[in-house]
C-alpha cells in the first residue's frame, strides 16, 4: 500500500525562516513593523478617498479597493509567520494551510485584476480624454471591481477544492513561510496531473492574460503621449501613469521571479526572497508610492491627519 494519510494530514512544517534563535527576535521585528505599516498606509489611503470628494472618481476608486486588497493579503500570511516567531513553531494545521491557500490566491488574483483595470482607466484617461467620463461611469467601475472579486473568488475556489482530492506522504515540509499552492503540489503523493493542467491554464488565463492587457494598454498609451507636442504635456501625462507602472513592474517581475526561480532552479528556497516581496514589501510599498508621486493623495492624507476640512 501507498503510505498516504486517508484524507487528513496532522499539519504541514513552515521552514521559510528557519533562522538562528539569536536572529528571531530581529526576524520578528521587522515583519511586524512591516505589518503595522502596511495596515496603516492602505488604511490611510482608503480613508483619504473616502473622506475627500474630489477624489471620488475612477482611479482613486480603484486605489482604494488595491489598498484593501494588499491588506486583506498581507494579513493572510504575516501574522500566523509571526506568531510561529514567537511561539519558535512552524507548525500550521491541514485546515489552516487550506485557508491561506485559499485566501492568498483570492487576494493575489484581485491585485492582477484591479491592476488591470487600472490600466485600463490610465489607457482610456490618456487616449480618449474627451470621452473619460462617458466610458469610466460610476456602474462600469463596478462591474470592473465585481467582476475582478468574482473572477479571484471562483479561481481560489477552484484551486483549494484541487488541493482536497491530493493525498499527502509523511514528508511535510513547505520551504516558505505560508502555504504557497505549488509547494504544496509537490509534497503530494497522489496523482497532480489536473492541478498542474489547472495550475498552468489559469497562470495563463489569470496572469497572462491581464499582463498582455497592461501592455497593450501602455503601447497605446505611449503612442499617444508620443504624439503630444509639449514636453509639459507630455511629463504631465506620463506623470498619471508613473506610479501605476511603478506597481505593476514591481508586481509582475516579483510574482515571475518566485516561479521562474522554482522552475529554473529546482530549489524551492531559492523562491522563498522572491515571495517575501510580493506577499509582504509590494504591499507595504504600493501606499508610498502612490502618496508620494501624488499631490492629491499627499493633500488629502495631510487634511485628513490634521483633521482639517
Amino acid at each position: 500500500m501507498d503510505p498516504r494519510n486517508e484524507t487528513r494530514v496532522p499539519g504541514f512544517l513552515l521552514l521559510g525562516f528557519s533562522v538562528e534563535p539569536e536572529l528571531q527576535s530581529l526576524v520578528f521585528g521587522l515583519f511586524l513593523s512591516m505589518f503595522i505599516v502596511t495596515i496603516c498606509g492602505n488604511l490611510l489611503i482608503i480613508l483619504a478617498t473616502i473622506t475627500e470628494s474630489h477624489l471620488h472618481t475612477p482611479m482613486y476608486f480603484f486605489l482604494s479597493n488595491l489598498s484593501f486588497s494588499d491588506i486583506c493579503l498581507i494579513s493572510t500570511t504575516t501574522p500566523k509567520m509571526l506568531v510561529n516567531i514567537k511561539m519558535q513553531r512552524s507548525v500550521i494545521s491541514y485546515e489552516g494551510c487550506l485557508t491561506q491557500i485559499y485566501f492568498f490566491m483570492l487576494f493575489g488574483g484581485l491585485d492582477n485584476m484591479l491592476l488591470t483595470a487600472m490600466a485600463y482607466d490610465r489607457f482610456v484617461a490618456i487616449c480618449h480624454p474627451l470621452q473619460y467620463a462617458v466610458i469610466m461611469n460610476t456602474q462600469l467601475c463596478i462591474i470592473l471591481v465585481l467582476a475582478s472579486w468574482v473572477v479571484s473568488a471562483l479561481h481560489s475556489l477552484l484551486q483549494s477544492l484541487l488541493v482536497l482530492r491530493l493525498s499527502f506522504c509523511t514528508h511535510l515540509e513547505i520551504p516558505h513561510f505560508f502555504c504557497e499552492y505549488n509547494q504544496i503540489v509537490q509534497l503530494a503523493c497522489s496523482d497532480t496531473f489536473i492541478n498542474d493542467i489547472v495550475m498552468y491554464f489559469a497562470a495563463g488565463m489569470l496572469g497572462g492574460g491581464p499582463f498582455i492587457g497592461i501592455i497593450f494598454s501602455y503601447s497605446k498609451i505611449v503612442s499617444s503621449i508620443c504624439g503630444i507636442s509639449s514636453a509639459l504635456g507630455k511629463w504631465k501625462a506620463f506623470s498619471t501613469c508613473a506610479s501605476h507602472l511603478t506597481v505593476v513592474s514591481l508586481f509582475y517581475c516579483t510574482s515571475l521571479g518566485v516561479y521562474l526561480s522554482n522552475f529554473a532552479l529546482h530549489n524551492a528556497h531559492a523562491s522563498a526572497p522572491a515571495s517575501v516581496m510580493y506577499a509582504v514589501f509590494i504591499p507595504m510599498l504600493n501606499p508610498f508610492i502612490y502618496s508620494l508621486r501624488n499631490k492629491d493623495i499627499k493633500g488629502a492624507l495631510k487634511r485628513f491627519l490634521s483633521g482639517k476640512p
